[in-house]
């Protein structure tokens, strides 16, 4: 099938907004691989130090003709997503040898959970944590030792970063190691119900634990459709991971397999061997585009838009939101996974996952087929997936067809003909909102501004029955500079309430929501932020607003808006406790949401 026209349009536009710097970047990246083997430029003294404590090892390492890998992990316990990890390091270097490679921990990288500071004072420093994990994962790879390398990484902020990491390494070859998702526990709508009934105060705490726990589990990614689990399937459309690696259980069989195939992959593709697959002709514009794609027909996170901007920029690849808007209007929404569905990746991996939806998609011509992945030449090759027989990993052909309609449909019948996001414009600036959750009825609201400065403010007000009105609200001061742009996914339950009791509500803020956002519409990101001159510093509360995303509008409909001074807010507190001092330079530094919100990049 031959490309759909407004993907190619798109693609091109970025290649022309690109040249100026993809071309430099590669220039820099094939004069790094013509120098050859990292190790051939280290001392006598420098090798020593590397090898010293790796044992059996160290004369293939010596002798420079076995390709050495650098394994870069972000495992902690913290995250259940990244608790697998533990027992990474062993299989990979087992795997390793057994191709006649090596492998090495080269480092660390911090890993946050967001689900344990999501309405904490520690959520102000998870956006910037992506850049931390790049400069972190950039000093694991500086000891010049390593012929490829392969990143731990699943969650929110993680594979963003690695990936910059990879792009600014982008002379090694790279692949991406998931860990998979945790079973099933209790169902994502269930526990949602239970929030809002704790947020409505018909629940105690008791009942609102006992639901969480039963949710989050056991080891591997949080089941619903959020950032991490929308970043395995970046990882796959943009041909990171091996085919099909990406939503299988942890502690199975197959999850093994696929780790020890990793790193065989990963020896397999160096400058040492005939495969030489180098991570920055992986990762052009066409990957990227792949990979929007991905995100749109499957409903994904909002926090791509910000970490797909920073990512390609790492590569030289120049993206607008305006490149996220078009292509969900090119793009079907194929998926219902919670919160836009009421199943879990899990279910969604059954009913034919990735492989079936990338087949679909190839086939209409929505994806440039002739990428370059780490498994080969060609995206085709994700529409296999892995099998384990008689303990040999091999890939199949999928099933070639949905097998449950509620939840993965075909391109000719999907769940609606456009993605599931919307670029916001108007005199308040650029924004973007999540629709896949959001009912068409509830796309465009008219209300009056209820203006806070933090998320406790409007639980405060919904506890005091202010907000029991139709009622756009305004979190402002909650970008990158102000206070790291935190998540605000603790205002979901209490949004959604007073949307169930009939009202019209909408949230709009220059901060993040959740990579879940659900059912009440959130004009997000909004660009500039309040601390940089952004209008809606400048909006007070009964202003009447209009978000509509049905028409892709965020405006203030008062006049004489722009002639007012803004708002002063007392933001010390943003500051200081919790690690805080030590960001003070990243929110100094840091961009707009438009160009990723980013200091490294």
């Amino acid at each position: 099938m031959p490309l759909d026209a407004r993907i190619a349009d798109v693609t091109d536009r970025i290649i022309d907004r690109s040249r100026d710097t993809r071309a430099p970047y590669l220039e820099r990246m094939r004069k790094l691989a013509e120098e050859g083997p990292r190790r051939a430029h280290l001392t006598c003294g420098n090798q020593a130090h590397a090898y010293a404590a790796m044992g059996d090892d160290k004369d293939a390492l010596v002798a420079a003709r076995a390709p050495n890998i650098g394994i870069v992990t972000a495992y902690n316990d913290m995250l259940s997503a990244h608790q697998p990890f533990e027992t990474y390091p062993q299989k990979l270097k087992d795997a390793a040898r057994r191709v006649g490679a090596t492998a090495q921990v080269a480092g660390g990288v911090p890993a946050m959970c967001d689900g344990v500071t999501q309405g904490q004072v520690g959520m102000e420093l998870s956006l910037f944590s992506r850049d931390v994990i790049a400069l972190a994962a950039g000093v694991a790879l500086s000891h010049n030792t390593f012929d490829a390398a392969l990143y731990l990484g699943v969650c929110d902020k993680i594979v963003p970063g690695l990936v910059i990491s990879a792009a600014t390494f982008g002379y090694l070859p790279a692949l991406f190691v998931p860990a998979g998702p945790m079973v099933s526990g209790l169902p994502n709508d269930e526990k949602a119900k239970v929030r809002q009934q704790f947020a409505a105060g018909e629940v105690g705490r008791e009942k609102l634990m006992e639901a969480e726990m039963a949710s989050y589990h056991g080891p591997g990614t949080c089941t619903f459709y959020g950032t991490a689990n929308s970043n395995q399937m970046l990882m796959e459309f943009m041909g990171l991971h091996l085919p099909g690696a990406s939503f299988v259980n942890p502690g199975t069989p197959l999850r093994d397999a696929l780790t020890a195939a990793a790193a065989e992959r990963a020896a397999a593709i160096t400058g040492l061997g005939n495969e030489y697959t180098p991570v920055c002709d992986i990762l052009d514009e066409k990957a990227f585009v792949n990979g929007i794609v991905g995100l749109m027909a499957t409903g994904g996170s909002t926090n791509l838009v910000i970490h797909l901007i920073a990512m390609a920029r790492a590569a030289g690849v120049i993206l607008d939101c305006s490149d996220f808007n078009d292509l969900s209007e090119a793009t079907p929404l194929m998926a219902r996974v919670y919160p836009n569905g009421l199943a879990d990746v899990n279910h969604f991996h059954a009913a034919g996952g990735l492989a079936y939806m990338m087949g679909e998609l190839l086939d209409a011509g929505l994806l440039h087929g002739d990428t370059l992945t780490v498994a080969g030449k060609g995206l085709g090759l994700y529409t296999q997936e892995p099998k384990l027989t008689d303990g040999t990993l091999t890939f199949e052909a999928g099933a070639g067809r949905s097998l449950n309609d509620k939840i993965l449909r075909p391109v000719s019948d999907p769940f609606q003909p456009a993605g599931g996001l919307v670029e916001l414009t108007g005199n308040l600036g650029r924004g973007v909102m999540k629709v896949s959750a959001v009912a068409p009825e509830r796309r465009v609201v008219e209300a009056p501004a209820a203006i806070f400065h933090s998320q406790e403010d409007v639980k405060a007000a919904f506890k005091n029955n202010e907000l029991n009105r139709d009622v756009i609200v305004v979190v402002r001061f909650q970008g990158p500079k102000a206070n790291g742009m935190p998540e605000l996914h603790a205002l979901t339950p209490v949004l959604a309430v007073l949307q169930d009791r009939g009202h019209k509500v909408a949230l709009l803020t220059d901060g993040r929501m959740s990579g879940a956002s659900g059912k009440v519409p959130a004009a997000i990101h909004v660009a500039p932020e309040a601390l940089d001159g952004g209008l809606i510093g400048k909006l007070r509360d009964g202003d009447r607003m209009r978000v509509d995303a049905t028409n892709g509008v965020i405006e203030v409909l008062e006049e004489g808006v722009e002639a007012r001074a803004p708002a002063t807010p007392d933001l010390s507190a943003n500051a200081h406790g919790v690690g805080r001092e030590m960001f003070e330079i990243f929110r100094q530094a840091a961009g707009p949401a438009t160009s990723g919100a980013g200091v490294v990049v």
